[in-house]
């Protein structure tokens, strides 16, 4: 509505000085009556002085504007450093970030005891990695506000040829707590205005909330890291005895074949208490999950078949560890009917950026009414934690689109159906 405001204002003042621009002129080649051609003077003379008032006076919305747009693009830039925490690393770019977007001569950030980072005038001595020798700084700290230093002696620089002569000093906030600061010096007073107090205290704000969402991503995978550690640990007790009753009892029977799950179960579990953070590629984490169930099918003999078929374009694509034993767990602990056989089939295909992985069952289904809730959290008992678990990481780890889809239906059997989105692949500028 403004800028509608001005284009009107603007149209008049053009339409108004052409036309007392053309009684003046005209004044020059006929005769005018002196009246006239002094109101016509008088209203040029005006109407500039009205158009630079109009400028003066609108120049500190367009500055606002500047400035904001400034601080949204220091904030965007400094995202992907802020996401690993107020390190010194982190923060050294994030000062390099705003003092070329800004006014300022130099931009530090420190944390609560020392400075992190420093760019600009006077990096020749203020630099980081040593403590903080502001008082100012400390009692931006301690109070959770802003301060302003008008002068080289409340910025405190024991080097008295400094050119660094005022500063602006927020605090840096996660969850109401100051953690540091943000500063920023310039090399005289006359540039503290509202304008810089405001841009720096709004920068101050957005880096906090960045540093808050860094440290709830932290926080978020940590917790996986729990869950997978609590899924880890919860490997069903009965396979253990089971597995290890049925190699005692082939060593009488197999000797040979006890020989070789012996060294198989060895390197099942050795792997099992592994550090599994990372991503593996999927073929790994098949040969893991058809390793568990060779020792199923060497407990149940013929009563559990395995099948499985995957493209050889998806065995490559990486996963998080230890996504498909627990899906196979759940199969044979859940699904082996009372009598006859069990079929656990698993299978891979790629569709485009879309790959699909199935683990299905034969068995004896989900009762309808508890299909919707599968992976609820806090759903079911024992393995019932492993959908949840998975479908989180899934998504955690590749974003919408990814998880699991159950299907089921009693007495003919459970698919669950993976579903892992790739990113697409870089492009060149």
């Amino acid at each position: 509505m403004s800028t509608v405001r001005s284009w009107v204002v603007d149209a008049v003042l053009v339409v108004t000085t052409v036309i007392i621009a053309v009684v003046a002129a005209a004044s020059l080649i006929a005769e005018v009556p002196r009246p006239v051609f002094i109101a016509a003077t008088v209203g040029l003379v005006l109407i500039a002085v009205g158009m630079a008032a109009s400028r003066v006076v609108t120049r500190p919305d367009h500055l606002k504007a500047l400035h904001s747009q400034h601080v949204l693009e220091i904030a965007d830039r400094s995202l992907v450093y802020l996401r690993q925490g107020l390190e010194p690393a982190t923060a050294q770019e994030v000062c390099r970030l705003a003092l070329d977007e800004s006014e300022a001569a130099a931009v530090a950030i420190t944390d609560t005891e020392c400075v992190l980072g420093f760019a600009g005038i006077g990096e020749d001595h203020h630099a980081p990695g040593g403590p903080i020798i502001t008082k100012a700084t400390r009692e931006a700290i301690e109070t959770n506000e802003h301060r302003i230093l008008a002068s080289q002696d409340e910025i405190g620089c024991p080097k008295r040829d400094c050119l660094l002569r005022a500063a602006i000093v927020v605090p840096l906030e996660m969850r109401g707590r100051a953690v540091g600061t943000l500063k920023f010096y310039y090399t005289t007073p006359r540039l503290l205005n509202e304008t810089q107090v405001t841009m720096v205290e709004g920068l101050a704000r957005l880096l906090s909330t960045q540093l808050e969402l860094s440290e709830l991503e932290r926080q978020t995978e940590l917790a996986c890291r729990m869950e997978l550690r609590a899924l880890q640990a919860q490997i069903n007790p009965h396979f253990l005895f089971n597995t290890i009753n049925t190699i005692a009892m082939l060593i009488r029977t197999d000797p040979a074949k006890a020989r070789e799950l012996l060294r198989e179960f060895a390197a099942f579990y050795r792997r099992m208490l592994e550090d599994n953070e990372g991503l593996i590629p999927l073929r790994q984490e098949l040969e893991y999950a058809l390793t568990y169930l060779r020792f199923e099918q060497a407990r149940f003999g013929e009563r559990l078949r395995v099948q499985h078929d995957f493209d050889e374009s998806v065995l490559g694509v990486p996963v998080p560890a230890f996504i498909l034993q627990p899906l196979v767990e759940n199969c044979v602990q859940h699904a082996t009917p009372a009598e006859g056989a069990l079929t656990v089939t698993l299978g891979g295909r790629r569709d485009g950026r879309a790959v699909t992985v199935l683990i299905a069952d034969d068995g004896a289904g989900i009762d309808p009414a508890d299909l919707p809730r599968v992976l609820e959290p806090g759903f079911g008992k024992g393995l019932g934690i492993a959908l949840k678990n998975v479908d989180d990481r899934l998504r955690g780890h590749f974003g919408p689109g990814s998880g699991l889809a159950v299907d089921s239906e009693p007495g003919r059997g459970t698919t669950v159906t993976m579903t892992i989105i790739e990113d697409p692949p870089a492009t060149g500028d």
